[in-house]
């Protein structure tokens, strides 16, 4: 059986998993269904392009764009090595996802070195996180702009979280986000980019936590997170990646990119805390934050738990 190039491009095709391919000047010169799925891009927008070029945009969890110097696709290019990272890129829509990639060296047929690499999802399932959104909505527990958990959502599973804290002594961390000046974005930029930004701010956090965390929108350009199982430091380290992967994301407007920020405020619950009172004290810190310039964290150090259980 003649197997073509053709033969391949439409295996390749119907694939769930991202795939394409990168020349030796490191342009796109393949891109499958699964990318398109994957990314938000397609064929037409990427094709003949350098990824870095207002494309994916890698950053790692730190939130350091590895374009511009620790690029694994380049050091793949370079060495011949077969690598695998884990790492976000910028969806079409402005947020951050978070992928594996697995980056390997071919051959085309005119023998030169062509760089494929596959995408996928493990940690953060597209079909989880679809399904989590559709159980939220028959239950009126979404909030219908960012498809987040609305409110009610937040405090229903708060109250769980504390009463699993008095019961259990088992950890539970409140972060207050607020999205740094927009009442500007809307003012300057319209209502439908401020909306925008919204879906981006909160798109991007939830890739960004774990499964069994929780984030909501408060309301307005207010988000609230329940982290489990953590101390004031882990607390912090939580609070400073969603910040720093925040900033990394944005808003694509013709060439230019509008940048969106965060102020956060966080807090451990305490065994006589409510709802209102670990709420207020969070929202408190988040406002110490935009004191402080915005953009920022402050996390209430003072209330200390016992993470030997």
């Amino acid at each position: 059986m003649d197997l073509n190039e053709d033969y391949y491009k439409k295996v390749l095709d119907n694939l769930y998993d991202g795939i394409y391919f990168i020349d030796q000047g490191m342009k796109i010169i393949y891109w499958n269904k699964g990318a398109e799925n994957h990314t938000g891009y397609t064929h037409a927008d990427v094709i003949g392009k350098n990824c870095w070029k207002n494309i994916l945009m890698c950053v790692n969890e730190e939130g350091i764009k590895l374009c511009s110097g620790s690029c694994p696709i380049s050091q793949t290019a370079a060495d011949g090595c077969l690598r695998e990272v884990d790492v976000y890129i910028h969806h079409k829509e402005g947020h951050l996802i978070p992928v594996s990639m697995r980056i390997a060296p071919i051959r085309d047929l005119a023998m030169q070195v062509v760089v494929a690499v596959e995408i996928y999802n493990e940690s953060s399932p597209k079909f989880t996180l679809h399904q989590k959104i559709e159980e939220l909505k028959k239950l009126t527990l979404v909030d219908p702009l960012t498809e987040l958990g609305n409110r009610q959502y937040i405090e229903i599973n708060l109250k769980g979280k504390l009463e699993e804290l008095k019961r259990y002594d088992w950890s539970v961390g409140v972060l207050f986000i607020d999205i740094d000046n927009f009442k500007e974005i809307n003012d300057n930029y319209g209502h439908n980019t401020g909306d925008q930004a919204l879906k981006i701010v909160g798109r991007t956090m939830l890739n960004t936590l774990r499964t069994f965390d929780i984030i909501g929108r408060w309301g307005g350009e207010e988000f609230v997170a329940v982290i489990v199982n953590v101390d004031d430091e882990k607390l912090a380290t939580v609070a400073e990646r969603l910040r720093r992967l925040v900033e990394r994301s944005g808003i694509s407007r013709n060439s230019d990119r509008l940048g969106v920020t965060v102020s956060i405020g966080g807090t451990l619950a305490r065994k006589d805390d409510t709802i209102d009172t670990v709420i207020k004290r969070a929202d408190k810190l988040m406002y110490k934050s935009k004191a402080s310039g915005r953009n920022c964290i402050s996390i209430d150090t003072r209330v200390k738990v016992n993470m030997s259980g």
